[in-house]
């Protein structure tokens, strides 16, 4: 007679791993990583391989000499990291704070908690804030598209159309006359725009976005609704005052909206388990961004949106939850009478 032989789940096997979707993700970032390559030149290749050397070396030092356990940097969240911090830094960033945020990032973002998987916050983030409290002159530098492509350290800056904006709006000067002074929304689109390597080129963002949800590493859920809230409140404050509230446009093209929303708030560990929480968790970060870069005294919003978002996952999976396999509503309700 043959034993019924249980074990614990999954039972099916989808062929997912952290591995092959850590290299998914990277795989997505192409073109975003190509497009800065392409306008900032030698300071975004000096930036990135940096970033993902530091993020490389704390992962497997802090693995290896404090955790006394493998190395786990050839699953891929490590590379993953670093482009994430790179991406969210100007290409004019000297080599000791890089290095710094990395250590940040995957020290205290990622390894502090248990490693990966066991993070509640997303590790680029949260070496990004750390360097943007710590430096904020050398954060806030950013080298002009093009201009500077040939340049790392001695790269010609200028200021955000984000930072343009809100200067301007600050000081009285009408919306209309702020909006001449910035690219037009054909630039933003392409990438032609002072930034982070990853604020620049939204059409290769959206390259990018596609290939997640086609390869299904992410769902649809939070990057639509990050978006989409961002579209709604953004408009509603645009059509009541015009002169002060920029256009839903502006705020979508500019910025680290589309990176934040494709490929940070989607972080697996730091995001919600359930559709109606990722729907929850989005509308929230959105909400967040348009009332950081209005009322807040960064330009900004999205890194701290994420951050304070990525802290009510806890509770919005303990309250949002997936319906339980085989649960019947009817039984259910007859079991509770």
């Amino acid at each position: 007679m043959e034993k019924l032989i249980v074990s614990p789940s999954p039972h099916v096997h989808s062929g997912d791993s952290v591995k092959k979707n850590m290299y998914g993700v990277i795989i997505a970032l192409l073109p975003a990583l190509a497009a800065s390559f392409w306008f900032f030149g030698l300071g975004a290749l000096i930036v990135t391989l940096t970033s993902i050397a530091a993020c490389l070396l704390f992962e497997h030092l802090i693995q290896v000499y404090l955790f006394k356990r493998p190395s786990t940097i050839s699953d891929g969240s490590a590379i993953v990291t670093g482009l994430l911090l790179a991406m969210n830094l100007p290409s004019n960033l000297p080599l000791g704070i890089i290095i710094i945020g990395a250590a940040v990032a995957i020290g205290i973002g990622k390894m502090s908690f248990g490693g990966l998987g066991q993070n509640p916050f997303n590790p680029a983030l949260v070496g990004r804030v750390f360097l943007l409290i710590s430096f904020p002159a050398q954060m806030t530098s950013w080298p002009t598209p093009i201009i500077s492509r040939t340049a790392y350290l001695d790269a010609t800056t200028g200021a955000t159309p984000l930072s343009v904006v809100k200067g301007g709006l600050i000081s009285g000067t009408p919306l209309s006359e702020l909006m001449a002074q910035i690219p037009s929304y054909k630039d933003m689109l392409i990438g032609t725009m002072g930034g982070s390597l990853g604020e620049v080129a939204a059409i290769a963002l959206l390259l990018g976005l596609a290939y997640l949800l086609i390869k299904k590493i992410i769902t649809w859920h939070i990057p639509v609704s990050v978006v989409g809230s961002v579209i709604i409140l953004a408009g509603i404050m645009h059509l009541a005052d015009p002169e002060v509230y920029p256009s839903p446009t502006f705020h979508v093209l500019s910025g680290g909206l589309l990176l934040g929303a494709f490929f940070m708030a989607t972080d697996y560990s730091s995001s919600p388990m359930a559709n109606k929480g990722m729907l929850t968790y989005g509308v929230g970060i959105g909400v967040l961004t348009v009332l950081i870069r209005t009322f807040g005294s960064y330009p900004e919003g999205v890194s701290f949106a994420i951050l304070i978002m990525n802290s009510f996952t806890p509770l919005i999976n303990k309250y949002i939850k997936p319906k339980r396999f085989g649960e019947k509503p009817a039984i259910q309700k007859a079991y509770k009478n």
